[in-house]
């Protein structure tokens, strides 16, 4: 381990950090963090200090920006010679999401490493580095009638990096897939400072596809993410969304009637009653889909919904142009609302068979129709073992996302319960056998 200056480990991780990034204001010791990012740092990590490891204390000494894949290599290599625990964070619009990091010494934010790499138009694939903005990279691919088909959490100040180390998709999954659908080629760094790749720039190459599912969703607990290459979509010439609202039973048949029809919403959702009040949608239960093609098949599919919905008896509506982004932006600030710190925002999987039954127990939340996974707003730790215990014996499961401190340190953050624990801990090993990558943020305090 590297020895302590007069100055303490403070002044000597700075120190070291900012000749590396040589920059001014690309090192920030954390008492000249500013007050709302240090609020978000203490979020993602535990009071706990860990043993037999240097930590700098309860804190991180600072938060680092390097500027390159090269700087962020070195600033990794680095902290691994140091023994320094590591949280990587983008712009951190999900960095209270997953388990709480423990003796963390150094944030290192990507936010910085931000450029467009490649867009190969003909090709509809897109390579760029991790901290590139969502909304960003949307405005350049829209130059060329394209778009990346994922719609996170805070798409405004999402990095790409994140999404991906959270598999942030949204409801946009119902036609496009998941993030690892679309993952065509990841750079990251190792836990050594290393640079490593996997697949490619083109949509048929899937060399390395076992080591991008790895990644996705690992929570910066295996490397940190640099680069990526995404598949992209032509943008639709029409959009349109049909609102279905009334008693449980008559959207869950409307929802099994949409699943096994041959229309294609490229959206659908359920969504609780309080949820669908909150949006001034209705009353009851509520179903949402969304339909992007050329006008006459928006309309046509919208329409038979509308029919659908109407033999059942529930109300019905129509969202178009404005209407339709702006429903759609509320329905996600809605969901995602953390205006308190109460709030406990949960993942959900199910049998979509199961997902009426769930959110009629709950007052928000919101589950896709085919794939069974949603979000929940829950009140309590009581309410998250109900909850879970109720998903588990659908074949489900329910993962906390964001929830006050004293929640994650009293409840499982993941509530895993499947035989594979042994081998993820065999592969952080390999990945990071000193564990200063975002240790204790994912399942089993990995």
């Amino acid at each position: 381990m590297k020895a302590m200056s007069n100055d303490g480990p403070q002044a000597v991780c700075a120190s070291d950090l900012a000749s590396i990034v040589g920059e001014e204001n690309a090192v920030c010791l954390w008492e000249n963090i500013e007050l709302g990012q240090q609020k978000l740092i203490q979020q993602a990590i535990s009071n706990e200090k860990p043993q037999g490891v240097y930590a700098s204390g309860k804190l991180p000494s600072c938060i680092v920006y390097p500027r390159t894949q090269e700087q962020l290599a070195t600033v990794i290599a680095t902290a691994h010679t140091n023994n320094w625990r590591i949280l990587p964070c983008g712009s951190g619009s999900k960095l209270n999401w997953g388990g709480l990091a423990k003796g963390i010494d150094v944030v290192v934010c990507t936010e910085r490493i931000n450029q467009l790499i490649e867009h190969a138009v003909g090709d509809l694939t897109v390579t760029v580095e991790a901290g590139m903005k969502f909304s960003q990279l949307q405005a350049l691919l829209a130059k060329s009638r394209q778009f990346l088909a994922l719609d996170p959490t805070a798409p405004e100040s999402a990095t790409i990096g994140g999404i991906v180390a959270t598999a942030d998709t949204g409801s946009l999954r119902q036609r496009y897939g998941s993030v690892r659908d679309q993952l065509l080629g990841i750079t990251f760094v190792r836990a050594d400072g290393q640079m490593a790749k996997a697949g490619g720039r083109v949509v048929k190459n899937v060399a390395g596809y076992d080591l991008m599912k790895l990644f996705t969703g690992s929570y910066g607990t295996l490397g940190v993410i640099s680069q990526v290459t995404f598949r992209v979509y032509p943008l639709p010439e029409a959009s349109g969304t049909v609102v279905l609202t009334g008693s449980v039973k008559a959207v869950s048949q409307g929802a099994d009637i949409l699943r096994g029809s041959a229309l294609t919403p490229v959206q659908a959702d359920l969504l609780s009653t309080k949820l669908v009040s909150s949006l001034g949608l209705g009353e009851g239960l509520g179903l949402i889909a969304r339909f992007q093609s050329i006008s006459e098949s928006v309309k046509e599919q919208s329409n038979r919904v509308l029919e659908v919905g109407q033999k059942l008896g529930l109300d019905g509506a129509i969202f178009a142009d404005g209407d339709e982004a702006n429903l759609w932006q509320r329905l996600q600030e809605r969901i995602y609302n953390t205006a308190t710190e109460s709030v406990i925002t949960c993942k959900i999987g199910v049998l979509p068979t199961a997902a009426v039954e769930i959110l009629t127990e709950v007052e928000l939340g919101l589950i896709h129709i085919s794939s069974g996974l949603g979000l929940l707003q829950l009140e309590s730790k009581n309410q998250i073992l109900k909850v879970r215990d109720r998903t588990q014996a659908n074949k489900g499961f329910l993962t906390i996302l964001s929830a006050p401190m004293a929640v994650k340190e009293q409840v499982d953050v993941w509530g895993y319960t499947g035989n594979a624990l042994p081998l993820m801990r065999r592969i952080k090993e390999q990945f990071d056998s000193k564990n200063i990558l975002s240790p204790g943020r994912f399942l089993g305090g990995i």
